[in-house]
């Protein structure tokens, strides 16, 4: 339990990390290409001397020598864990040399907010950022959305490894027996909806009158945010620049199938949509977008702003799906977000980012699901309480057929909602200790946490720096729901410390 990391652990360790910042040069040469393309030349010269540093890192870290072998799962926990903050730091010295960005410490902000799939922003100017520099943030988005194992399984990289790394990235479920074809499975189903998506959006932007290049890549942009429930458009005004319904309709369709679990997804591919249509966290979630939409809605009709009907449905839809889904795009000003909306409405809006989508998907929050079973926990207790004591009450899901609520599964859910929680409330008192209001901090503790990144405010280029690496923190935490996270920290902190001290409180533990 208290085993500090060994030399091989740390050769182990390096070397995977060493692989997937390798990995992060081939990523960069997407932004590269458009930049090129664009006669960026500038831009392109920051992503040539970005993806020299990280080759060369990489290359020196993969060159540490490791015995082959299967990793163990403390080993996969760590580099999982490790590999979001590392990557970030790298994909931020773009961000930081395109001169957008105030100090350093604000570009590594929206890395992370990147590849966390966060997607709330402190960039200067964002509509006159490059087009190189752009690509770069929704391909941020696009290996964050899925994982970073993920992607790096589907492309064959991690060889044994690929196994541990996949679980401890949160993927309990394999939609196939076989992590690759699993891996390949996951990208397959986010390229074709990412594609639909860009061709769509692509052609309805053209009608209005972008010109075929630019539509192409807001059109790509926006797919690519939506299915990954990022966040990142190309302009500061959010959806709202576009002021196209049609828009918005089809990136309501792509933010709800991101956040959507994955394992339902192969469902309906084999056939057995009715399997889609029974599962727990269908039912759950229709039933809660539908009570939270008639609630946002009584919250904002009394506006002047949404008087009119079909304003107030279009804001009122668009605002759910994509809180619900944690994405975090806008179709109205941000000032209306926090001027308008009453205090209610911003609360009802935190708790649908609070408890986020579906599980194996690309949303952030507690996942639909987990709340399903501590609900049905709950009834479940209420019910035996209830019963005669001889009576012995048994509880069910739905979930690719009929399983029974076991323990274990109620305890896991239990922990991870708690964890959630507690991020919230310190991110809400982070908040009000920086002077900002309780209504803005909760509901921006609860937005960073929750991997949302919409925002009531509280972030911007002049926030203290204090908040700034606590929500970095939170960002990082959450995505990895925090059980990986937790094991990071433990482990680091267990191998720091010397040796009798470890000994002492272990055996301090033993003897209670």
């Amino acid at each position: 339990m208290w085993r500090r990391l060994s030399l091989n652990d740390v050769r182990v360790i390096a070397h995977y990390l060493g692989v997937l910042v390798s990995f992060l040069t081939v990523g960069l040469a997407l932004p590269l290409v458009v930049a090129l393309a664009f006669q960026e030349w500038v831009p392109a010269s920051h992503y040539l001397l970005t993806a020299g540093i990280t080759l060369v890192v990489g290359s020196a870290l993969r060159f540490v020598r490791i015995q082959p072998g299967r990793l163990t799962y403390q080993q996969a926990l760590i580099i999982t864990g490790l590999s979001w903050v590392v990557l970030a730091f790298f994909a931020a010295i773009p961000l930081h040399l395109s001169g957008h960005y105030g100090r350093f410490l604000d570009a590594l902000f929206d890395a992370v907010s990147g590849v966390t799939t966060t997607g709330v922003s402190i960039i200067l100017d964002l509509d006159h950022l490059s087009m190189a520099d752009n690509m770069w943030r929704f391909t941020m988005h696009a290996t964050g959305g899925l994982g970073f194992i993920v992607v790096g399984t589907t492309f064959g990289l991690f060889r044994r490894g690929g196994a541990s790394l996949f679980s401890s990235e949160g993927r309990g479920e394999h939609i196939v027996p076989n992590v690759v074809q699993t891996a390949r499975f996951i990208s397959r189903i986010a390229l074709i909806f990412i594609s639909f998506s860009t061709l769509v959006l692509a052609i309805g932007l053209m009608l209005r009158g972008f010109e075929a290049p630019r539509a192409f890549f807001h059109s790509l942009w926006l797919s690519i945010s939506a299915f990954a429930t990022g966040g990142f458009t190309p302009m500061d005004l959010s959806v709202l620049y576009y002021h196209s319904f049609p828009v918005e309709l089809m990136l309501m369709v792509v933010m709800l199938a991101g956040s959507v679990s994955f394992v339902l997804h192969s469902s309906i591919v084999r056939g057995r949509a009715i399997e889609f249509f029974r599962d727990m966290e269908t039912v759950a979630t229709f039933l809660w977008l539908l009570a939270i939409t008639v609630v946002l809605a009584a919250t904002i009709s009394g506006s002047e702003v949404f008087s009119d009907l079909p304003t107030m449905l279009r804001t009122n839809l668009f605002t759910v799906v994509s809180a619900f889904s944690t994405t975090g795009f806008l179709n109205i000003t941000p000032s209306q977000l926090t001027g308008t909306l009453t205090s209610g409405a911003l609360m009802t809006i935190a708790v649908l980012m609070g408890v986020g989508g579906g599980t194996e998907s690309t949303s952030g929050g507690i996942k639909i699901k987990r709340v399903g079973i501590i609900f049905k926990s709950i009834v479940a207790t209420i019910k035996q309480t209830l019963a005669p004591e001889s009576a012995r009450v048994g509880t069910s899901y739905y979930h690719l057929g009929r399983r029974p609520l076991d323990p274990d599964l109620v305890r896991g859910a239990m922990t991870v909602m708690s964890l959630y929680a507690i991020t919230y409330i310190v991110g809400t008192l982070a908040g009000i200790a920086s002077g900002y209001d309780a209504t803005q901090a909760i509901f921006e503790g609860v937005s960073m946490a929750s991997n949302a990144g919409l925002t009531a405010g509280v972030v911007g280029s002049g926030m203290p720096v204090p908040l700034e690496l606590f929500y970095i923190f939170a960002m990082w935490a959450g995505r990895l729901e925090f059980v990986t996270f937790l094991a990071l920290i433990v482990k680091v902190a267990v191998s720091l410390y010397p040796r009798e001290t470890v000994d002492d409180v272990v055996e301090a533990w033993r003897g209670r």
